[in-house]
């Protein structure tokens, strides 16, 4: 079953325990870039996380920020995006599968 962002309408990601693939990742994710600069920051990430409803969004966003930036610039960019895939599997409990 998807569970929807309750901000996103359009955009879902499964719950935890079922798979999605590495773009519907990508596509989730990028649907929280609410100033369309192509970075994700870590307050944009904290919406992301909390609408799949898991605890301690702010405490997980800093750390999935932490984990992500290679370049420790504090955003995300697209050519991060596979570190913030390996976070989601370990910490918000996402199977996230390359089909």
């Amino acid at each position: 079953m998807a569970i929807k962002g309750s901000s996103h309408p359009k955009t879902t990601v499964r719950s935890s325990g079922e798979e999605i693939t590495v773009e519907e990742f990508r596509k989730w994710l990028k649907s929280f870039d609410t100033n369309k600069d192509g970075r994700i920051s870590q307050d944009e990430l904290r919406r992301a996380i909390r609408s799949i409803h898991v605890r301690f969004s702010g405490w997980k966003s800093k750390r999935g920020i932490r984990y992500a930036d290679a370049d420790a610039d504090g955003f995300i960019e697209d050519d991060e995006i596979e570190n913030l895939l390996d976070f989601a599997q370990k910490s918000l409990g996402l199977k996230i599968v390359t089909y």
